[in-house]
């Protein structure tokens, strides 16, 4: 299959490049510098350099339709402002941009869409945290509310904390909610790679930590659950 990862330099992005790869699969990764193109060369993707804040839904949609290179059978948005940005920054990025894509994927004729979300999104958020982390569950939140409403055969999928630690190959995924703790970004990507890989789960609002379930044991499970 050829995915199309936005925010293809962040570290997710680049794990869940590595996985497809290294299996035969085609990924493009859209960067915001040049200067990123390397990394994702040498795992295997292909890099086009895009900045999201800054593209339309039209050229978007031409990139997925033709430049590319061939057909493109799913998108993940991987996008984010970071931790070290403002409000203002979650609102283009994290909301924005997703809403882009999804916008060009429609008008590419792309259905399958996969969201990085957050764990949190759609609730109230902690009055102690402050207004950054409010506008960053805000803009999560007005994403997947704008990715449901479309007719896509999406995924939006909440992890946990994130950690650097090795992948444990174990977690815990399901509909909400699984309850607060940790996952590694590893196998955030590993559970991206199997839901790529199983267009059956599809439509579902997934949150995602450390659990005991390998990951293509809960993927399928969620295909029992349909």
């Amino acid at each position: 299959m050829h995915v199309v990862i936005a925010g293809g330099h962040g570290q997710i992005a680049l794990l869940l490049t590595e996985i497809l790869a290294a299996e035969g699969h085609s990924v493009t990764g859209l960067i915001r510098r040049p200067e990123q193109s390397e990394d994702l060369t040498a795992i295997g993707g292909r890099p086009i350099v895009l900045d999201l804040e800054q593209a339309d839904a039209e050229h978007l949609a031409g990139l997925l339709a033709s430049e590319t290179g061939d057909a493109v059978d799913a998108v993940v948005f991987a996008a984010g402002a970071g931790p070290g940005s403002g409000a203002a920054r979650k609102e283009t990025v994290d909301r924005a941009a997703s809403v882009l894509l999804a916008d060009a994927a429609e008008r590419a004729g792309v259905r399958r869409f996969l969201q990085i979300s957050t764990m949190g999104a759609g609730t109230t958020p902690d009055p102690a945290r402050d207004e950054v982390w409010a506008a960053y569950l805000a803009a999560k939140t007005a994403a997947e509310d704008d990715l449901r409403a479309r007719d896509l055969d999406w995924v939006v999928l909440r992890p946990g904390a994130l950690t650097d630690d090795a992948p444990a190959g174990t977690v815990l995924l399901a509909e909400p909610s699984v309850g607060r703790g940790e996952v590694t970004r590893a196998d955030v990507a590993a559970v991206i790679a199997e839901l790529l890989r199983t267009p059956a789960v599809s439509r579902k609002v997934l949150e995602l930590r450390g659990g005991d379930a390998p990951v293509v044991d809960a993927v399928a499970a969620l295909v029992s659950e349909n």
